[in-house]
């Protein structure tokens, strides 16, 4: 291993050891909960979305960005959660973004038990290329092998029953559920209707990832309305998670289009709007 390389693995494994040893210590305090939540959907503009969020006065950002408790730590109890966010009674409002929320059937009912009132921001884009931006952060990752055509045919036989079981509780945590979900997690309107058999609509705002690329600042300062905050004066609008990768063989786009469309379809009439896909 070089020895600059050596060097930066050291230096995360630092910041590890530091950001456990806060919790610890932050776990004896009075914390928190948040009253928001960016809920998903993976690969469309949580990251770049919730840096700019936190770039607010009026906003307080969790000890790290994807705390992921109602999905893959709720074992870890009410006050790890907690733990990630400002002091009980500090003014300012705390906010948590985990982009597996909006997928994994369990976290409608957990959220709502201990979040009744959180304000709650949907990010959607384009199911076809979320799935394969989706198949290249997994690919980056190290944690998918197959090609994508090859990883989408798989989907179905990889990820098994273990939604239905992770819904009933009798399934704790699936990898391939969480990370070779390219196909089932573009079909948005399944998963905001379960959702919404949980909360009020009116404690949604629905956004288009196209619309935050193309005009960040007004995305944000909707977003800031929603939630009750002053508009943003001073942003750094540079989008996080950017790539680029091979462009997707047309033969592929066109399959997944048509697999797409009655759920895209689906999802205008439940929201009442056009989507552009």
């Amino acid at each position: 291993m070089k020895r600059g390389t050596a060097r930066i693995l050291r230096w995360f494994g630092l910041l590890e050891v530091g950001r456990r040893a806060e919790l610890r210590l932050r776990m004896g305090q009075p914390r928190s909960l948040p009253g928001a939540v960016i809920l998903g959907a993976q690969k469309s503009g949580t990251s770049s979305l919730h840096n700019y969020l936190v770039q607010q006065p009026g906003v307080i950002g969790p000890l790290r960005k994807e705390v992921h408790y109602f999905d893959v730590n709720f074992g870890r109890g009410e006050s790890w959660y907690r733990a990630h966010f400002g002091r009980l009674g500090e003014p300012g409002l705390n906010i948590d973004s985990s982009p597996y929320y909006l997928f994994h059937p369990a976290v409608p009912t957990r959220m709502r038990a201990l979040l009744p009132d959180a304000k709650l921001i949907v990010l959607l884009r384009d199911p076809v290329r979320r799935a394969y931006s989706h198949y290249w952060h997994e690919r980056d990752k190290g944690r998918e092998k197959l090609e994508f055509e090859a990883a989408i045919a798989a989907e179905a036989g990889r990820l098994g029953d273990a939604h239905e079981r992770l819904a009933a509780g009798t399934l704790e945590r699936s990898f391939a559920h969480q990370h070779f979900s390219y196909l089932a997690r573009g079909r948005y309107a399944e998963q905001l209707e379960a959702w919404f058999d949980v909360y009020p609509r009116g404690q949604f705002l629905i956004l288009r990832f196209e619309d935050l690329v193309q005009a960040p600042l007004a995305i944000l300062n909707e977003t800031l309305h929603f939630l009750g905050l002053p508009p943003a004066t001073a942003v750094d609008l540079e989008a996080r998670n950017t790539r680029q990768y091979p462009p997707m063989a047309a033969a592929v786009a066109a399959q997944l289009r048509d697999h797409y469309e009655p759920h895209n379809r689906r999802l205008e009439a439940l929201l009442g709007r056009p989507m552009g896909w």
